[in-house]
């Protein structure tokens, strides 16, 4: 679906799109020019298209592929950015970071590094404690130390955390794999199920609070501060912002932006939502979510999503409108941020060259 919003909204008087959808097997095929015609919610990958080859290889001649990157081979396309509308792991972990650094290819958004440790939210949350950004309580559960350890950990999160709290992955998206833990009794299976998802499980304090989010933006001028919108509010209908409120129940949240907050507030949260972006070395975007405390009204650092929603009606781009800048504009300046850092890094030297 973000993928569908983006591609409508890409401006077609500066860009020349090339959709490429993947498949559940991991391969990658290039779509006919029909599909920018095609004004649905989401968009189908096809099967019976040539497939995308990434990197490319100047010497392979392979009837009905299309290699991506420079040299690529001779009838194939040749792109000068990608915009990875994806989510998820493989996703905005990194991965198809990596692939692209390795292609030398212009991508959007967030590098290897930012990806990773944005995904993973134990590491996220480190960073951030160490830059001084309020992190709640949590403690962490290595896949490897579970099943040895039951007792003492639920020992301690009766001690250091206390019923309810919040069950998670510490690699997973859209809230998949997450549990409100209301008591000790039901603490195990929702750990086991956490475990589904990733080798890694957080176990974080419930706090009464109101879920704020902020749209980062990197500055076009190399340096300077990112940019951040103004807030948006989430309020979840359901009783925490589940996989099943965000997709499945189209009343599952009330969406308020900006947010309700004092200007006090606001560039407080702001203040917050940069200072992330910039402890992680964010590039390009990413959405900053905090908690703001009912009792106290202090923040805390919830998550960052380094490859937000794209969809037209998604917090991130929603945000930036209500901040004054067009979802079109916004997509044409991640492109031109894309291809900036992509001629910068073409400097750098790769090789050892004594004076």
């Amino acid at each position: 679906m973000s993928a569908a919003s983006v591609i409508r909204y890409l401006d077609r008087d500066k860009f020349e799109i090339v959709p490429i959808g993947i498949d559940k097997n991991g391969k990658w095929h290039v779509a006919g020019p029909e599909l920018l015609q095609n004004q649905t919610k989401s968009l189908a990958v096809y099967r019976n298209v040539p497939e995308v080859v990434l990197p490319s290889n100047p010497e392979a001649q392979t009837t009905g592929v299309v290699s991506v990157g420079p040299g690529a081979v001779a009838g194939s396309a040749q792109f000068d950015v990608i915009f990875p509308v994806m989510h998820g792991t493989f996703c905005e972990d990194g991965t198809i970071q990596g692939l692209m650094e390795l292609a030398d290819v212009a991508y959007v958004g967030c590098g290897v590094l930012a990806s990773s440790v944005g995904m993973d939210k134990d590491a996220a949350k480190r960073l951030a404690r160490d830059a001084g950004i309020p992190v709640a309580p949590y403690l962490v559960i290595p896949g490897g130390k579970w099943e040895k350890g039951k007792s003492e950990y639920l020992r301690r999160v009766e001690k250091e955390l206390g019923f309810p709290c919040f069950v998670k992955p510490a690699n997973s998206g859209s809230s998949v794999g997450i549990h409100k833990v209301k008591s000790p009794g039901d603490f195990e299976t929702a750990v086991k199920d956490a475990f589904k998802y990733d080798v890694k499980v957080l176990v974080e304090k419930s706090i009464t609070a109101r879920e704020i989010e902020f749209s980062v933006l990197e500055s076009s001028v190399y340096g300077e501060a990112p940019l951040v919108s103004v807030a948006g509010e989430v309020t979840p209908t359901h009783e925490f912002y589940s996989y099943e409120s965000k997709y499945l129940d189209e009343n599952g949240a009330h969406l308020t932006i900006p947010a309700k907050l004092t200007p006090e507030q606001m560039k407080e949260g702001q203040d917050i939502a940069r200072r992330v972006f910039e402890a992680l070395e964010c590039e390009g975007l990413s959405r900053v979510d905090l908690f703001l405390d009912k009792d106290t009204n202090r923040f805390w650092f919830n998550e960052i999503n380094t490859l937000p929603g794209f969809t037209s009606i998604s917090m991130y781009p929603k945000m930036w409108e209500a901040s004054g800048l067009a979802y079109s504009d916004l997509l044409t300046k991640l492109v031109e941020l894309a291809v900036a850092r992509h001629e910068r890094k073409k400097k750098l030297s790769r090789e050892f060259t004594p004076d």
